[in-house]
């Protein structure tokens, strides 16, 4: 009798440990872009799964930075396809799980309500749009918008012209902010980040052939032990998740 109920006590710890381990929410690394659509996101897969996960937003190059340094990340998620190959080239996510996930447009904002409109092509006069301001970017050397958007102004033959009259800023949401805010004129953001802000409005569109396609990666951080990693990046993956990134400005990628 004793060493029936040692094994039944065993056998509840071992399961409690399997519910423990269950339990772990997964955590997201996420470019600050993704917000307002990953929260969404994580509370659907909460709802259909009974499992949490959570969404940590910066620029991907911090984001980066802090899965090179050991931080408890699952998965990552990178506004372009660099820093995702910066981590594959240090063996940093399971190759295998890498898949691109989203793409999504560039655009120009100004403030609300500025009825602001700007015909993005060849010769586009910027600086003059500016009226002495300043133009809200992620950092162009390291943040993917704001690499994005110096592709963009060169290829129309403005960047000379700007790139002394930038408020270049930690990540795209920043950008967005400092406009949303009307402490500068212009910016230039993703659409999911225009669709995000009801205090900006789309004053342009660049070209998709202005600048490299924006491409969401996503792969599973290679020092992950959370077994439903695996089970959220498939969700991600499905048509409920890819209706909500739709929904908030992204082109889910099959």
């Amino acid at each position: 009798m004793r060493n029936m109920l040692r094994v039944f006590g065993l056998f509840c710890f071992l399961a409690l440990g399997v519910v423990t381990a269950r339990a772990e929410p997964v955590n997201v690394f996420a470019a600050a872009s993704l917000k307002n659509a990953l929260d969404e996101v994580n509370t659907a897969w909460k709802a259909s799964s009974s499992q949490d996960a959570v969404g940590v937003y910066a620029a991907s190059p911090a984001l980066a930075k802090q899965i090179v340094e050991g931080a408890p990340a699952d998965i990552f998620i990178s506004a372009d396809l660099n820093w995702m190959d910066e981590l594959e080239k240090q063996k940093l996510i399971k190759t295998d799980s890498r898949r691109n996930l989203l793409g999504n447009t560039l655009v120009l904002i100004a403030p609300g309500g500025s009825g602001t409109k700007i015909v993005l092509e060849p010769g586009v006069d910027l600086l003059a749009a500016l009226k002495g301001g300043r133009l809200a970017v992620g950092e162009v050397k390291a943040v993917p918008a704001g690499r994005y958007a110096k592709a963009a102004l060169e290829s129309l033959g403005a960047w000379d012209a700007v790139s002394g009259h930038l408020a270049e800023q930690v990540n795209v949401r920043a950008a967005l902010q400092l406009v949303a805010r009307g402490e500068v004129p212009l910016g230039i953001v993703y659409g999911s980040d225009a669709n995000a802000e009801t205090k900006v409005e789309v004053a342009g569109v660049f070209p998709e052939t202005s600048h490299p396609p924006i491409i969401y990666p996503v792969a599973i951080v290679a020092s992950s032990k959370n077994p439903a990693a695996a089970e959220y990046l498939a969700y991600l993956g499905s048509e409920e998740a890819a209706a909500i990134f739709a929904k908030h400005g992204f082109a889910p990628i099959k």
